[in-house]
């Protein structure tokens, strides 16, 4: 049975959010006398932590054997002490003093020993699980702490997303603390697939694979997804993994979806500063790539970014971003780099051809960064003085084909009619 509350048109209060999860976590015996192991976002995603870490901690400290949690990183930077705790509401000498019973760890993704196998796929499930787009074994590995736990509980937000449709549920275990070969390749598939016709579906190839891979770990698992329109929370749903991340994907379709009648010339992305480089802040384009007219530009506007990527930077200056025809007939020259860099270069480039050695996407996309021009342009990106932009002066003027998006990145934006390449 899952525990859910949630409306489209109303946000929760935090007592409301905090009975919820509550009742869910008094409901289940799963977690009487266990080891229990809560895997939560980084501050890449707007999520409510503090107020989640306090009720987890209110309602399990004690009636389990153990409470630790686990940030789930993925591929982004491993944090800081300070950095790590601080979407928690913590800081080092908080933790230390009133939590010195409770772990906080980061995914260390980037060191081998991290990680256990617990599976192959055989290279015919793969073009089973990809709709034939790929028949090639595949080995999926995870952080091997989970072992140590007798229960994994998944927490935190549903958001429209650009490789597996909606995030949340088992995607905090798959890329969430999975090993690089698994999250590489099924990256590529979504980039293969394309953004546009993955982004807000909740069943596509690339869901179906992560939930695939989810059943090789068979420690018992439950989770509380969150739909979240920062600041506010307007749904919260606990249970079973699957059963509550569908109740979550079905009102984030609602909250954070905007339908617009036609595209836009201009469109200006305004970076929060939790997407901390463009390997983050490429959401801005994958979020809004619908809605932009052909021929039309998309400014990345974050004058507090200064980097491509803090983890993969040196892949990303040496491919450069460039649409998904590029990679792929020239496969031979490009198929030894990380794919998952290749798919987040495509993402941001996005749709376009590549015919007769000629690169012809579809809209240009322009960086407002603090990454100087020479290495925008040497990046295959479009550069722009952040200086120059006066924000005042985008708002209001959707009738001439001008939209701003403030703390872009989260909500998708669509279009009434889709194009074909959309759809």
């Amino acid at each position: 049975m899952t525990h859910g509350l949630g409306d489209p048109k109303k946000p929760l209060s935090d007592d409301a959010v905090r009975r919820t999860v509550a009742d869910f976590l008094k409901g289940d015996e799963i977690f009487r006398g266990k080891k229990v192991l809560a895997l939560v976002p980084d501050e890449t995603r707007s999520c409510p932590l503090p107020l989640l870490f306090e009720s987890l901690v209110e309602e399990l400290r004690g009636k389990t054997a153990r409470l630790s949690f686990l940030v789930a990183i993925g591929t982004h930077a491993v944090p800081p002490e300070e950095e790590l705790l601080r979407p928690f509401g913590l800081d080092p000498e908080t933790k230390k003093r009133n939590y010195s019973d409770i772990d906080i760890l980061p995914h260390r993704w980037n060191d081998p020993a991290t990680f256990k196998k617990v599976g192959t796929f055989s290279a015919d499930r793969i073009a089973g699980l990809t709709d034939g787009l790929f028949s090639l074994e595949v080995n999926v590995a995870v952080n091997k702490l989970i072992f140590d736990y007798d229960v994994i509980l998944i927490v935190g937000p549903v958001f429209p997303h650009e490789v597996v449709g909606f995030s949340g549920g088992h995607k905090y275990i798959f890329p969430g603390v999975g090993e690089k070969e698994f999250i590489n390749f099924f990256h590529w598939l979504g980039a293969v697939i394309t953004n546009p016709k993955i982004i807000g579906n909740r069943d596509t190839p690339v869901r179906r694979l992560v939930e695939a891979a989810a059943e090789f770990i068979e420690i018992p698992r439950r989770a509380i997804c969150l739909v979240v329109k920062d600041p506010d929370v307007y749904g919260v749903f606990a249970g079973e993994v699957l059963p509550a991340w569908r109740e979550a994907c079905a009102l984030s379709g609602l909250v954070n979806v905007v339908t617009k009648p036609r595209p836009f010339k201009s469109v200006l992305a305004h970076m929060p500063r939790m997407y901390k480089d463009i390997w983050l802040a490429g959401k801005g384009m994958y979020k809004l790539e619908n809605v932009v007219e052909d021929g039309g530009e998309l400014i990345i506007y974050a004058p507090h970014i200064t980097e491509i990527s803090y983890s993969h930077g040196d892949v990303l200056e040496l491919v450069g971003y460039h649409v998904r025809d590029y990679f792929l007939k020239q496969w031979d020259r490009f198929k030894h780099h990380p794919w998952g860099v290749l798919a987040h270069s495509t993402h941001v480039r996005g749709i376009g051809v590549y015919e007769n050695g000629i690169e012809k996407p579809r809209v240009k996309v322009t960086l407002a960064t603090g990454i100087p021009e020479k290495k925008c342009r040497s990046v295959n990106l479009g550069y722009r003085d952040p200086a120059s932009i006066n924000i005042t002066e985008w708002r209001g003027r959707e009738e001439e084909g001008i939209l701003y998006v403030p703390h872009a990145g989260e909500v998708l934006y669509r279009l009434e009619n889709p194009p074909s390449w959309a759809s």
